[in-house]
């Protein structure tokens, strides 16, 4: 039996704790209506003994204190709320005993920005990451020596897992489920939960805003031209030429304000563009196109793709209700 510790961190809700733990007592139910034994023992664990969530209006009460346990063999860190750098601190003391428990065997698995808790052990430096999109560019400025890739629903390595954003924390669920008990419980979970457990991006749900939060004027004057121009057919040498800096010396600080190269950063307007068209207007896939920028066919298509996992067609389908009808 897998002994699996639930942290309720303060600053966190009910729901990221309860759907987790519903999930693996789902699992544990299957189990012994087929006569075997439950695969699962979840406890709440914390730093006192209750916490109270969602602004006081639950408060939930703790199986066992960190300093209870000596070992487990999975630690679930979910999200808390609120900022970041305030919720680390505040859960503070779970960061040494994430780490000891790690080095004596556990594995470790974020829900979303709960990854931000689990970054602060060290544990992930050098390894691979995801979080929710919208908090990319803190984790990068708080935590650069983490390989984040946050257009990945799940990341899983040396036995520390992590998973995008919101509601896509349930695929990891699914996945360590999966991982540990076998296909058939994590299938009959993802039905019971309507769950779509194949789901690997959350690349189609990312809204792009260009990191502005730096101090870099003439980067942010170029992101403004080109957020402005994008219709139009701009190089990187006319913007640099433009803002008076070498081509070489832009490319390097505007990577580094941005976490993007130039090219890219104009990729991603143009496409933000054509998502919105694609998502509420009746235009053509070509009119789109051209609409934002683009002549090629084939490289619109190609680019859409990278940056959001879907083809146009199949994004005006999934998110256009007036096109779907």
């Amino acid at each position: 039996m897998k002994h699996i510790s639930l942290l309720v961190p303060i600053g966190t809700k009910l729901h990221s704790i309860d759907t987790p733990y519903h999930a693996f007592q789902e699992v544990n139910e299957i189990l012994k209506a087929n006569d075997k034994e439950p695969a699962f023992m979840v406890q709440f664990v914390g730093l006192s003994k209750s916490i109270v969530l969602n602004d006081g209006l639950y408060t939930v009460h703790i199986n066992q204190l960190i300093s209870d346990i000596d070992k487990t063999d999975l630690i679930i860190i979910p999200p808390v709320r609120g900022n970041l750098k305030e919720a680390i601190a505040l859960n503070q003391k779970f960061i040494p005993w994430i780490i000891k428990q790690y080095k004596s065997g556990a594995e470790v698995a974020s829900l979303c920005v709960g990854a931000f808790l689990l970054a602060a052990t060290g544990l992930l430096k050098g390894k691979h990451c995801s979080t929710h999109w919208k908090a990319a560019d803190d984790f990068r400025k708080t935590f650069p020596d983490v390989d984040l890739v946050v257009d990945k629903i799940i990341t899983d390595e040396h036995g520390i897992y992590s998973s995008g954003g919101a509601l896509s924390s349930s695929n990891l669920i699914l996945y360590i489920i999966e991982k540990y008990v076998g296909r058939d419980a994590a299938v009959y979970c993802s039905k019971i939960f309507q769950v779509d457990i194949e789901r690997e991006s959350q690349s189609p749900f990312i809204i792009f805003k260009g990191q502005k939060d730096h101090n870099d004027d003439v980067v942010k004057n170029a992101q403004e031209f080109i957020e402005n121009n994008f219709k139009e057919k701009i190089t990187v040498d006319q913007i640099s030429d433009r803002f008076g800096v070498g081509r070489r010396t832009f490319e390097r600080r505007f990577k580094a304000a941005t976490y993007n190269s130039v090219i890219e950063y104009m990729q991603r307007v143009k496409i933000e563009a054509a998502k919105k068209q694609l998502e509420l207007g009746r235009k053509t896939i070509n009119e789109v196109m051209f609409g934002v920028g683009y002549t090629d066919t084939k490289a619109f298509r190609e680019v859409f793709k990278k940056i959001t996992g879907m083809s146009p067609i199949d994004y005006r389908n999934k998110y256009n209700k007036g096109i779907a009808a």
